[in-house]
């Protein structure tokens, strides 16, 4: 790794070297930290190889392997590990390096303004305006070229100096604290406990099934791939192909380590013995009685040392173990969809789940580069406890007459990555009803669901996979998506109440914010931490303002509260905010101390 301060040591120097071992990352990634580099790499970096591209490296906090390094010049020459010093030695006998000139052709006072002008709008169309450091990053760097060494470096040092003052920057920074945090996590009971996984079993070979077999296929190790359908295990395994050769073009990969993860693939369709297999993941349909019989199945086939994990994103671990003679040996493995790009993963703890299977699960999380929070079995696990509600919520608010754009444009405003209704299209909308109605028909409080959805699905409209939802998504490709102007009967009872943008986002976070401390409450996670560790990683949670319950301290508890009992009064009782929420504001307690 060199990255960060490890990148700007070596712009300082004459010349770099990079090996070309696929662990060798070259970047600044300070601006997705809050911050920007400054030590000098705002200033080196665009006399090194130009403005546009120093620009394309610093404002996104990109990362480069060797190749892509040498190809853009940060470094000079790329070689295999046992030839770096070798390699190094050639450049010493160069001499010293010429001073780089901070006008050259890209930098130039003629076409700066251009670069400026382009960056700064690709910056705003990206971040809506919410993420200083890299507007901040773009000033200093430009504001750097021309000025001697010295007075280039002050300039670094003050944006700097202003950024961390930022709440943005304290938001971000408490992140990568948290990233931190959960490739650390330990289970207090279970610290120890885990069993060696070498070979792994993927049961289901649809888009999340060939996902998890791809990604632990190109992590080392061995993975059957059992579907009872030859075809689908045909479309999963070219599924599994272009994810790797994606991964090629990118750089990711090399041909010949694509190759090797996609060999150490086994396509089964039969029953076969699972004695020899680690760990088995199975992710089957959402179907309660389908995964009980599969693991009813997998307990007779699989040896006895086995763990049986589940990707259920919301059915309960221990009813899918229920049937088992031995259900201790079951645990959640809850990868997020696509799983190629979802950092997260919810470890599911099931209330007969053994020390050795939670701690195998969450060991074989990290060992496959993938960051795991603990939940406890209950409905919905967390993420989806916590999204669901909003986006029953922004179904509603379209229900009682609200564009779809514009509650789309007021989320994304807000700093969510995409709008709920468009998520909603992503998902599928049988799939987001089928969640919908379980955690309706499992939860003691839930947001009361409506038709919207049945009717829509009734319709053959189940979003961006059949081409038609709230969106309607043209075949051609680049072609973007526009609102279904078929949804007018959907908004029969009218405009509805006026409502300003402030009380419809209010609607759509707050019942976010008021599931979240309920969890908190009832004890599905341990800690704030894993609240917004999960919200943003599981489902990109505006993280300029830190997740929802430091959203909630920053907003001010008091004021939640307040906000919502006014909304239970004025729209509907589900409103309410749950007792912590309320205990916290009476005691004016945070979540979090006091920066």
């Amino acid at each position: 790794m060199c990255l960060g301060g490890g990148c700007e040591l070596a712009l300082a120097c004459d010349w770099r070297v990079a090996s070309t071992d696929k662990s060798t990352k070259i970047g600044l990634p300070e601006t997705q930290l809050g911050i920007l580099p400054a030590w000098g790499g705002s200033v080196r970096l665009p006399r090194l190889i130009g403005l546009p591209q120093a620009l394309g490296i610093i404002l996104t906090g990109k990362q480069l392997v060797a190749a892509q390094a040498q190809k853009t010049g940060l470094v000079d020459d790329v070689a295999h590990p046992e030839y770096l010093v070798a390699a190094a030695r050639r450049q010493l006998a160069r001499g010293k390096r010429p001073t780089p000139s901070p006008s050259g052709l890209m930098n130039s006072a003629l076409l700066r303004p251009l670069v400026v002008r382009r960056a700064r709008r690709e910056v705003l169309a990206k971040t809506r305006g919410h993420y200083p450091a890299p507007l901040k990053a773009l000033d200093a760097a430009v504001g750097a070229l021309g000025q001697p060494l010295e007075s280039a470096l002050a300039i670094e040092k003050a944006a700097f100096l202003s950024l961390v003052q930022t709440p943005e920057c304290h938001s971000l920074m408490s992140i990568f604290f948290l990233q931190e945090r959960a490739k650390k996590l330990k289970a207090a009971a279970a610290d120890g406990a885990a069993r060696p996984v070498q070979r792994v079993a993927v049961i289901g070979a649809g888009v999340m099934g060939a996902g998890i077999a791809q990604w632990t296929s190109a992590r080392g190790y061995p993975t059957l791939l059992k579907d009872v359908a030859p075809e689908a295990l045909a479309k999963g395994l070219k599924s599994a192909e272009k994810i790797v050769q994606d991964g090629v073009k990118r750089k990711k990969l090399t041909p010949a380590e694509a190759t090797a993860a996609l060999d150490r693939i086994t396509p089964v369709h039969t029953d076969v013995p699972l004695a020899g297999v680690d760990l088995v993941i199975e992710a089957a349909v959402e179907k309660l009685e389908l995964k009980q019989k599969i693991f009813a199945q997998l307990e007779q086939r699989a040896g006895p040392r086995t763990i049986l994990a589940t990707n259920t994103s919301a059915l309960s671990i221990d009813a899918i173990a229920g049937g088992l003679a031995d259900p201790t040996r079951v645990v959640g493995i809850h990868f997020f969809n696509p799983v190629h790009r979802m950092q997260l993963v919810e470890i599911v703890r099931g209330p007969r789940t053994s020390p050795a299977a939670l701690d195998t699960a969450l060991s074989f999380v990290k060992a496959i580069g993938k960051l795991p929070v603990l939940v406890q079995d209950s409905p919905g696990f967390l993420v989806n406890r916590i999204l669901l509600p909003y986006m029953v919520e922004s179904v509603r608010l379209f229900n009682e007459g609200v564009d779809v754009p514009r509650l789309d444009r007021i989320m994304l405003d807000f700093g969510m990555p995409m709008g709920p209704l468009r998520l909603t299209d992503e998902v599928g909308l049988d799939v987001a009803q089928h969640v919908a109605v379980d955690l309706q028909n499992r939860l003691a409080k839930p947001v009361p669901i409506n038709d919207t959805l049945a009717q829509m699905i009734a319709k053959g409209w189940l979003g961006k996979k059949t081409g038609t939802g709230f969106y309607v998504f043209p075949k051609e490709k680049g072609a973007k998506e526009s609102p279904n102007g078929g949804l007018a009967f959907l908004q029969a009872g009218g405009k509805g109440r006026a409502q300003d943008d402030a009380t419809l986002r209010d609607r759509m976070v707050l019942v976010m914010v008021n599931e979240a401390a309920r969890c908190l409450e009832e004890g599905v996670v341990a800690a704030p931490e894993d609240v917004d560790f999960g919200m943003i990683f599981g489902t990109g949670w505006a993280p300029f303002r830190g997740g929802p319950l430091r959203y909630a301290d920053t907003r001010g508890v008091a004021d939640v509260v307040a906000q919502l009992q006014k909304l239970q009064t004025e729209v509907a009782p589900y409103f309410e905010p749950c007792a912590k929420l309320r205990h916290m504001a009476q005691s004016q307690a945070r979540f979090y101390p006091s920066r």
